[in-house]
């Protein structure tokens, strides 16, 4: 009789444990370079290439936003001038004369990327595009990305500007951090108002954000050399985590994203809604089914790229 009643509690603990068994297994993830890490404390879950120096495209508008963040008075007016409109190819074409909240700028620049807002952004922080890109290698080297070197604010291709997977992940651990930031990143769409009265809806570039409940957030990025990058962020059950997908293509990048996240936060690959959280099941008024604790991922490395599909 005691050993009916011991196998259903068995086999209960058995279930309960093989999510936690799937999690050791990080799901394939095309890209040049990818890491995973806690977004709190930093500890590295996976990691491939990840200190692979490379083009990140509008990734690094992390950190031009990191920057605005950390400099405050968002209520700040910024004037347009025509050198911030030399930012093809994705603008909001603003005109050059008319001024903006620095707020609304910076929520507008982590919505829709355009380039033209970063770089009014930054020359208006520094006073140049030269001057914003020496404090952005400098606030790099203090949040230890000492593998990176930024040469302008929206990512846009030049000379002697790269980054690597693990120092993007610092930059993005100290975004998600900032108070400002995280509720915008987390935006899907905004209404941005024209000067002249003009309403235009900014649709969040994040594809994974938008179509995934457990991703909060961060930035895409993209141009012919850096290929299709992702920075995101994911919360499920109070754990955190932070994914860096770099070199990837347009058909992979939202989904295998959105796949390193569910892994990372030990969560099926298939789940379409929050897993409902439920108290132990009894088996008799006496006796109840032990609790079982979250498995700790293990930091995992590979060292050559997936096999394209």
């Amino acid at each position: 009789m005691r050993l009916q009643r011991f196998i259903p509690t068995l086999l209960l603990t058995a279930l309960t444990l093989l999510p936690a068994l799937r999690a050791d297994n990080p799901p394939e993830v095309k890209g040049a370079s990818v890491i995973v890490v806690d977004a709190k404390s930093g500890e590295v879950l996976y990691e491939r290439n990840a200190s692979e120096k490379r083009p990140v495209g509008s990734t690094q508008k992390l950190l031009t936003s990191l920057l605005v963040a950390e400099r405050g008075d968002l209520d700040h007016d910024v004037v347009i001038e025509p050198i911030d409109e030399a930012a093809e190819p994705t603008t909001l074409q603003l005109t050059p004369g008319t001024s903006y909240k620095r707020g609304m700028l910076l929520t507008a620049l982590l919505v829709k990327s355009p380039n033209d807002v970063a770089r009014a952004l930054g020359r208006d922080y520094a006073g140049s595009i030269e001057g914003f890109a020496e404090i952005m290698n400098a606030r790099a080297k203090e949040l230890g990305a000492t593998s990176s070197h930024f040469v302008n604010p929206n990512g846009l291709p030049a000379d002697d500007q790269y980054s690597t997977a693990t120092d993007m992940s610092k930059i993005a651990r100290a975004a998600y951090a900032n108070a400002t930031l995280r509720p915008i990143m987390a935006t899907k769409y905004l209404p941005f108002r024209y000067t002249d009265g003009r309403v235009h809806m900014l649709r969040n570039t994040n594809q994974t954000m938008r179509d995934n409940w457990f991703c909060t957030g961060m930035k895409t990025g993209y141009t012919d050399k850096a290929k299709h990058c992702l920075v995101t962020s994911g919360s499920y059950n109070g754990r955190e985590v932070i994914s860096v997908v770099l070199g990837s293509t347009k058909e992979r990048i939202f989904t295998d994203s959105a796949h390193i996240l569910r892994w990372a936060l030990g969560l099926p690959q298939e789940t379409k809604s929050p897993p409902v959280l439920t108290k132990r099941l009894r088996h008799s008024d006496k006796d109840s089914s032990p609790s079982v604790k979250p498995k700790k991922h293990h930091r995992h490395h590979a060292n050559t790229d997936q096999t394209p599909s």
